[in-house]
C-alpha cells in the first residue's frame, strides 16, 4: 500500500502541480486528528498526538508525545484518510488554476453558454468553471433561455472555502466600453481613446472620446459607417441608447456636447465646488432634464462636475398701443419711431431710446422696464393656459421630476 501511496503523491506533483511535501503533510494532520478518535483515550490530548511519515517508504508512525503507539486500526485508516486527503487537494489545486487563470480575466468580456436560472440570478457555463451573472447585474427587460450564448463583463472573482464565484455583469459601464474596444479598431489600437463613461443600465449610455490623431474624428470612428459599429453595439446592450460625445479639456465646451442638443442660454461655474449652473429657454428645461432625470445626471456623471439647471421665461412680443402704463403721447412717438412692439424695443436698449425726442435716458429706461413687465406677465399667462390645455388633453410623459437641481449618483 505504502508503495502504491508514493507512487499516487509522484504523479500528482507531476500532473496537477501539487508538492508532494504539501500532501505529505495534509496526510500526517488527517491522520493524527483519526488517531485521536480511534484511541478513545481520555488522558490523552488531541495536541499530543502526532504523526510521521517516512517520505522515501511511506510507513507511518504514530506518537503521544514523545511515545510511539501502535494499533491494528492505523494502518486500516491509513489508505482511506490518504484518499480522501487527495482527492481534497486535487479539488483545491484545480480551483487554484481556475482562480488565476479567471483573476486575469478580471475587466474582459468572456463567453459562455447559460446553463440554468436560481432565484433570478444566471447561472453561466465556461470552459472550466461556472460563472454567475447576478439579477441586480443584468438588463432590464433582458430575457435569455436555456443553452443560449452570452457574452458579459467579468466583474470579480471571489476564492471562498471550498469554492470559486466568478462573477458577471452587464450592467457595469466597463461592459460598454470593452464592447467599443472590440468593435472599434482606432480604440483598440490607442488612436482613439474613452475619456469618461457614464451609464444607466438598459437606457442610456454616454461616453466621452478623445483622438490622438487630428486627422481621425473619434465621435466619427465609435459611429462607424452610417452607424454600423455603434449599432452593433446597441444591439448587444438590447436597444439601450448611446450618446457618442467629443471629449474637450474646455469645461464649458465639453458641458455644451454633454447636454447636446440643448442650446444652453448661460453657464456659471464654481470651480471649487465643482457645479455648473446652466440656463436654457424654457420650452428646453425637460430636454436637458431629461426622463426621470436621466440626461442631466448622467451628463453630470460624465463631466464629473454637478449640474444644476434653470430656464428662463421666454417673453412675447406685447403690442405697445396695449401697454396702459404707457401714456397715449409717449406711444405716439414710439410707433412713429418704429417701435410696435416690446421685443423691438427692448432690444433697442436705452441708449438709442434716449435719442427719440422727448425721452431723457430716465424716461427710456422706465418705458423699458414697462415693456419688459408687460411682456414677462403676457408669458407667463401663456404659459398657464398651455399647462392647463396639457393637462386636460394628455398625460404627462416626460417623466421629468419636479426638483431642477439633480446631483449625480455616485
Amino acid at each position: 500500500m505504502n508503495g502504491e501511496l508514493l507512487t499516487a503523491l509522484e504523479n500528482l506533483e507531476r500532473e496537477k502541480g501539487i508538492s508532494k511535501e504539501v500532501l505529505f503533510s495534509a496526510i500526517e494532520s488527517a491522520l493524527a486528528s483519526a488517531a485521536y478518535k480511534i484511541l478513545d483515550n481520555p488522558n490523552l490530548s488531541k495536541e499530543s498526538i502526532s504523526v510521521v511519515m517516512d517520505r522515501s517508504t511511506g510507513n507511518i508512525t504514530v506518537f503521544n508525545g514523545d511515545e510511539e503507539i501502535r494499533s491494528t486500526r492505523f494502518g486500516r485508516i491509513a489508505a482511506q484518510t490518504a484518499k480522501q486527503i487527495m482527492i481534497q487537494k486535487i479539488r483545491e489545486a484545480e480551483r487554484s488554476v481556475i482562480f488565476d487563470k479567471y483573476s486575469e480575466k478580471v475587466g474582459e468580456i468572456i463567453n459562455g453558454a447559460v446553463h440554468r436560472f436560481e432565484k433570478g440570478n444566471i447561472v453561466v457555463e465556461l470552459d472550466e468553471a461556472e460563472a454567475i451573472l447576478p439579477k441586480n447585474e443584468q438588463l432590464p427587460r433582458e430575457k435569455f433561455r436555456q443553452g443560449q450564448t452570452i457574452r458579459a463583463y467579468l466583474l470579480e472573482v471571489q476564492k471562498k472555502t471550498g469554492n470559486l464565484d466568478l462573477i458577471l455583469s452587464r450592467a457595469h459601464a466597463g461592459f460598454v466600453k470593452k464592447l467599443f474596444e472590440m468593435e472599434v479598431p482606432e480604440i483598440a489600437q490607442g488612436i482613439v481613446t474613452i475619456r469618461s463613461i457614464a451609464r444607466e443600465p438598459g437606457d442610456r449610455t454616454k461616453i466621452a472620446v478623445w483622438s490622438h490623431d487630428d486627422k481621425i474624428d473619434a465621435v466619427g470612428a465609435c459611429v462607424g459607417m452610417r452607424g454600423a459599429r455603434v449599432k452593433e453595439i446597441v444591439q448587444e446592450l438590447n436597444g439601450e441608447r448611446i450618446d457618442i460625445i467629443r471629449w474637450n479639456d474646455d469645461i464649458q465646451e465639453f458641458v455644451q456636447a454633454a447636454v447636446s442638443p440643448v442650446e444652453l442660454y448661460s453657464m456659471e461655474i464654481d470651480r471649487d465646488k465643482r457645479e455648473i449652473k446652466v440656463t436654457v429657454a424654457k420650452d428646453q428645461l425637460a430636454l436637458l432634464i431629461g426622463k426621470k432625470g436621466r440626461n442631466i445626471r448622467l451628463a453630470s456623471r460624465l463631466i464629473g462636475w454637478e449640474i444644476k439647471a434653470d430656464s428662463v421665461i421666454e417673453t412675447v412680443n406685447v403690442s405697445i398701443e396695449s401697454i396702459n402704463a404707457i401714456g397715449d403721447e409717449d406711444k405716439k412717438r414710439l410707433l412713429d419711431a418704429g417701435y410696435a412692439g416690446t421685443e423691438k424695443l427692448i432690444e433697442a436698449g436705452v441708449e438709442i431710446l434716449s435719442k427719440i425726442e422727448g425721452f431723457s435716458p430716465e424716461k427710456a429706461k422706465k418705458i423699458i422696464e414697462i415693456c419688459e413687465k408687460a411682456a414677462g406677465e403676457s408669458a407667463k399667462e401663456q404659459s398657464a393656459e398651455e399647462t392647463v390645455a396639457g393637462t386636460e388633453t394628455e398625460e404627462d410623459s416626460s417623466g421629468v421630476e419636479s426638483t431642477q437641481d439633480v446631483k449625480p449618483e455616485d
